[in-house]
């Protein structure tokens, strides 16, 4: 089969991206499940009876894909490389892709039966932690919050369970997929909702390759509130561009968790006090670690509730390389050091990790990174701290006045005070020099040299006279200033 026109500009965009770069092994990645049979909690998944199984639809199952597939066949999309139904075997990871990484997530174990890769998704109730100190009453996928990445290949054909355990129906929307109608998921319109205790059975061949996502789409205020959604990764089978060395994968998302609660609260519409990367909000969000030189892709997906993220890299410039809708033509994108992720959609970008240090990557909504904000009491900025503390001490004994100077004080302070139960201080984590006010979607990007393994390698050490520090008393005399 020839190159389209597409492939063509895509292969000769090359030295615009990563081809500048010397080829090297594939890395070592860590966090990836591989192959399993089993579902998460040990159970053998051949054992699963086929009259447990609702069948979703009457028409016959082979004239519907096979109508569907020629129907396919003659749609142009971009984000194909191969002809939709031609005879490959399944994707192998680490010989056909490098697997994705999911900060603080999993990869969904698959098996292959008679060529077709078979995962098994369990929704259910989950206690999850967000950051030390935050736990939640959430409805997660195998035991998780978000649900475990599925990754596969374009041309493969995959068969996903559904074992609903939550207490009430869903559905299961492959979000950006392209498929059959009666597969889509969307409870009531494409199919019957999955009730309690009932197992469905999905079954499409990926005829693209790009970052999608999946999640309820039953009850979507409620299910999405509490965290029925996870990533699903399609790798190119025919790559018209080196693969990423790093390849990270987030799904950014909020939830209102009222100081003391232990469950979302569904019925929000704004003022999302929990923002997380991965259902994590920082400090308990994983560190992104790259050797200096490495191609890194970020695969970033937004299933918030209302708000888009626009995303900001430290440090590096990228390139938007992607959408869910397919590849950016190299000669097509654009250089960014931030990316806005619209709510229900995708971006990824790649570039070259090529400037040692410790990177912040965070929302650049400020609000956003925050933990559980406390934005309905008065402003205390520039009050007088000292004569309200001499006013309600009398009153109130352990009072004690925060927020004058701004959120960083009540941040550091808020870590050796006493807050609710099941609560974290609204921001921050101890860093190397002081302490860090930020929280919510900040995560730390850490690049290397001369890396062994892609453990945490603690904090950077800074070459000498490149660190900003106090001007001495001869600095100022020198160049005249008067501080």
């Amino acid at each position: 089969m020839g190159f389209t026109r597409r492939e063509a500009v895509g292969l000769g965009g090359l030295a615009a991206a990563w081809a500048v770069l010397p080829s090297r092994p594939a890395p070592a990645q860590t966090g990836h499940e591989g192959h399993g049979s089993m579902d998460h909690k040990g159970h053998d998944m051949n054992s699963m009876s086929p009259g447990s199984m609702s069948q979703p639809g009457t028409d016959d199952p082979a004239t519907t894909a096979e109508d569907w597939m020629s129907v396919v066949r003659e749609t142009v999309h971009p984000a194909r490389t191969i002809e939709p139904g031609a005879d490959v075997p399944p994707g192998d990871p680490g010989k056909d892709y490098n697997p994705v990484i999911t900060p603080n997530g999993v990869t969904l174990p698959f098996k292959i039966v008679d060529g077709v890769k078979v995962f098994h998704l369990v929704p259910e109730e989950v206690v999850h932690e967000f950051a030390p100190g935050l736990k939640a009453q959430l409805w997660g996928f195998n035991g998780r919050v978000h649900g475990p990445t599925i990754e596969a290949v374009e041309g493969d054909r995959i068969r996903i369970y559904v074992t609903n355990k939550l207490p009430a129906p869903t559905s299961i929307h492959w979000h950006g997929i392209i498929l059959p109608s009666g597969m889509d998921g969307v409870g009531g319109l494409s199919q019957k909702v999955i009730q309690p205790g009932e197992t469905f059975k999905y079954e499409y061949p990926l005829v693209q390759h790009g970052t999608y996502m999946y999640h309820s789409h039953h009850d979507e205020m409620t299910q999405m509130a509490l965290g029925v959604m996870g990533l699903l990764v399609i790798h190119p089978r025919r790559p018209t561009e080196p693969r990423p060395h790093r390849d990270f994968a987030f799904m950014l998302s909020e939830w209102d968790i009222k100081p003391g609660a232990f469950r979302p609260d569904p019925r929000v519409f704004a003022g999302f006090n929990t923002l997380t990367l991965n259902a994590k909000a920082f400090p308990g969000t994983e560190a992104l670690v790259a050797k200096r030189g490495d191609r890194v892709r970020l695969r970033l997906v937004n299933l918030s509730a209302m708000d888009h993220h626009p995303i900001h890299l430290h440090g590096h410039a990228f390139w938007v390389a992607q959408t869910d809708g397919g590849m950016i033509p190299p000669d097509a994108r654009w250089p960014e050091t931030t990316v806005i992720v619209p709510v229900g959609s995708s971006r990824t970008v790649d570039f070259v990790a090529d400037n040692p240090g410790d990177w912040a990557m965070h929302c650049h909504m400020t609000h956003h990174v925050m933990n559980q904000m406390g934005h309905e009491g008065p402003n205390m900025i520039g009050v007088d701290a000292r004569r309200v503390n001499r006013e309600v001490t009398p009153v109130i004994p352990a009072y004690m006045t925060m927020g004058e100077a701004g959120m960083g004080d009540m941040a550091e302070m808020g870590m050796h005070m006493a807050v609710p139960q099941n609560s974290i201080p609204m921001v921050g984590a101890q860093g190397p020099y002081d302490y860090i006010t930020m929280g919510g979607m900040f995560t730390i990007l850490k690049v290397r040299d001369n890396l062994t393994s892609y453990a945490d390698p603690g904090w950077y050490r800074p070459p000498a006279g490149t660190v900003a520090q106090l001007a001495s008393a001869q600095d100022l005399k020198r160049d005249g200033i008067k501080a």
